[in-house]
């Protein structure tokens, strides 16, 4: 028994480490390298682990954690600033999305118990993969990446309620066949006043323990500073809160959740977050090795085009629904895609609402494995969906936007300046330009920003400045500078250059995302650029150096000459583009030359220190 529980410990981490780097490095994201992993040594494949069943149970544990931490970060306020998206999108996405797959799975004739599982568990969407794509595109700040979080959000919530409400779709017959546990069998002849009564008390216990008996505990094992103590508490409480609802045949996901809620305030959410990731990481692999173990790929086999014609149907109707509702809220063209694209695939805990409605007796083996099979297909295709976003739908955009779903502005104003983008970055240069008398025409694309200046009588107009009508109707062609201040870099680039070629006579003022982005607006010919983390670096650096013993004069001094360095060394590296092995050089002996520099500065600045201190001496004396 402990040889072969080693030996598949092996296997399944061998597995991956070797398949889940790949998957990344290949762009399908690390669950879908779980999910291939799981397939590889499956008994369906390789066949190296026969039994899928017993790691899966016991790798559900990683599941249970996930929602704790999920618990943990919804706090109420956060629920209330994001209250519009998440009840106008989310909320009407799960529904309507959940609707019409249950009701096609009637129309075919399932039983409206599975037909419903199915539309619960198919209306959600992948958190891993599309929280992934957001953070690598740099979209969370712009209004289709808080959008596709929040309908994340409201999908994640919403598997709480749908666990919990599978024990009522049970079906007889299969519950017959699955049902053995002599616990289950005493809960389901137990009355309804009873079974409530169990309810209320464990809710209500849970509620108050953790309100006011676990915050004293947590102090008292944080004062000790043991920190394994810490962590061996944070895992007691979710066995503790999952066992509580494995006794009221509750998903044991649902305690974890609500005890994360309750802590949710705590000061301590932070090292019970701390604490728990790494669990939660390797048991949730180890959720999706199993899962994929499962799928039954003769199921694919023999019913391959039904498989393929279930999945671009699933596809379809979710992209429908989630463009119908982003045309409602009048996203841009190409936000609405994106935005469809993201979520138009299955989630991770389809699997998990579908094996736990098979284990209940709400499904029955061979539909589980069938929708397992469309979701994790579903799940690969999106890596290749984006790419034709990308490389196809992108370029063709600029024909789409002739009809644009939410109209420009008409802006009538003509000012010497035009920012695009008043977020953060274009608030500051425009509050500074403002405060000596220059007025400036604002232009921004995300109408939620657009409301809330409004609130402040900042006059924000809205419009895509990657359309040239907008610029000229903004007066580009007499204005004398225009700010790009958007976030995302490859945006900057494309007005950048669009600008430089249809006005070329007014000076383009550039946000920088970094050095390689910095060379592509010196490409593009822009009269300025400021890189948007470089200046606030060096006067971090610079409180840094003083807390170090340095006075403040010898830190902006040292600060001063690192940034002039900098700068120079931009301009030559820029001369270097493309050849690697002298670019390499030109940072080694940039980087040897910048500390004779600036001891050779420090050593002149300490000499006209002691001049001056010393001239003050003499005067002082005559």
């Amino acid at each position: 028994m402990e040889h072969s529980f080693l030996v598949a410990c092996f296997i399944f981490l061998s597995a991956a480490v070797i398949v889940v780097p790949l998957a990344k490095v290949t762009g399908l994201g690390p669950v879908l390298g779980y999910l291939l992993a799981g397939v590889l040594i499956g008994p369906y494949a390789l066949g190296l682990v026969a039994d899928p069943e017993t790691i899966l149970h016991f790798s559900e544990f990683g599941v249970v954690m996930m929602l704790f931490l999920i618990g943990l970060e919804l706090q109420p306020r956060e629920f209330w600033n994001m209250r519009v998206r998440l009840v106008g999108l989310g909320l009407p996405q799960v529904i309507i999305t959940a609707a019409l797959i249950a009701g096609i799975g009637i129309f075919v004739g399932l039983q409206w118990q599975s037909a419903t599982v199915m539309g619960l568990g198919l209306a959600l969407s992948s958190t891993a993969i599309v929280l992934k794509i957001i953070d690598e595109r740099s979209i969370m700040e712009r209004s289709v990446g808080r959008s596709a979080f929040s309908v994340l959000l409201v999908q994640d919530v919403a598997v709480i309620p749908f666990l919990a409400v599978i024990p009522f779709l049970v079906i007889p017959e299969l519950a017959a066949m699955t049902t053995t546990d002599a616990h289950a069998t005493d809960l389901v002849t137990e009355s309804g006043w009873q079974s409530g009564s169990r309810v209320a008390l464990v809710f209500s216990s849970m509620y108050l323990a953790g309100r006011y008996m676990l915050r004293p505990v947590l102090r008292f094992i944080a004062k000790t500073g043991v920190r394994e103590i810490f962590t061996a508490l944070s895992l007691l409480l979710v066995v503790a809160a999952a066992l509580l609802m494995d006794w009221i045949n509750l998903s044991p996901a649902l305690g974890a959740f609500m005890i994360g809620v309750i802590l949710a305030d705590s000061e301590y959410r932070h090292e019970l977050e701390s604490n728990l990731d790494p669990f939660k990481g390797l048991f949730l692999g180890l959720f999706f090795i199993s899962v994929g173990m499962s799928i039954e790929f003769s199921v694919f086999l023999n019913n391959a085009w039904l498989i393929l014609l279930l999945v671009a149907a699933l596809a379809i109707i979710k992209f429908g629904v989630l463009y119908g509702l982003a045309s409602i809220f009048k996203f841009h063209i190409a936000d609405k895609l994106l935005f469809a694209t993201l979520l138009a695939q299955g989630g991770e805990f389809a699997f998990v609402l579908f094996q736990f409605a098979l284990g209940a007796g709400a499904l029955s083996p061979d539909l589980a494995s069938l929708l397992n099979v469309i979701v994790a297909l579903s799940m690969i295709i999106t890596p290749i969906l984006l790419i034709v976003f990308d490389r196809i739908v992108t370029p063709h955009l600029s024909s789409l936007q002739s009809t644009p779903s939410q109209a420009d502005d008409d802006i009538s104003v003509r000012n010497r300046v035009i920012v695009l983008g008043y977020g953060r970055f274009g608030q500051i240069v425009t509050r500074l330009l403002t405060a000596q008398g220059f007025e400036a025409t604002l232009i921004d694309h995300d109408p939620e920003q657009i409301e809330l200046m409004k609130k402040f009588d900042a006059k924000v107009f809205y419009g895509d400045a990657r359309r040239l009508e907008v610029l000229q109707s903004a007066g580009a062609h007499k204005a004398e500078i225009m700010i790009i201040s958007i976030h995302n870099p490859e945006i900057v680039s494309e007005i950048a250059a669009m600008v430089h070629k249809q006005f070329p006579n007014i000076k383009i003022f550039a946000r920088a995302g970094g050095r390689n982005h910095a060379h592509d607006l010196m490409d593009i010919g822009v009269h300025a650029f400021e890189r948007d983390t470089f200046h606030s670096a060096l006067q971090l650096g610079i409180g840094a150096l003083m807390s170090l013993g340095y006075t403040q004069a010898r830190a902006r001094k040292l600060a001063a000459t690192f940034a002039q360095h900098d700068v120079e060394m931009l301009h030559e590296a820029y001369q270097l583009r493309g050849d690697d092995e002298a670019m390499i050089g030109h940072v080694k002996s940039a980087r040897e030359l910048l500390a004779q520099v600036m001891q050779a500065d420090l050593d002149e600045f300490d000499a006209e220190l002691d001049a001056t201190s010393k001239g003050a001496k003499t005067t002082a004396e005559k």
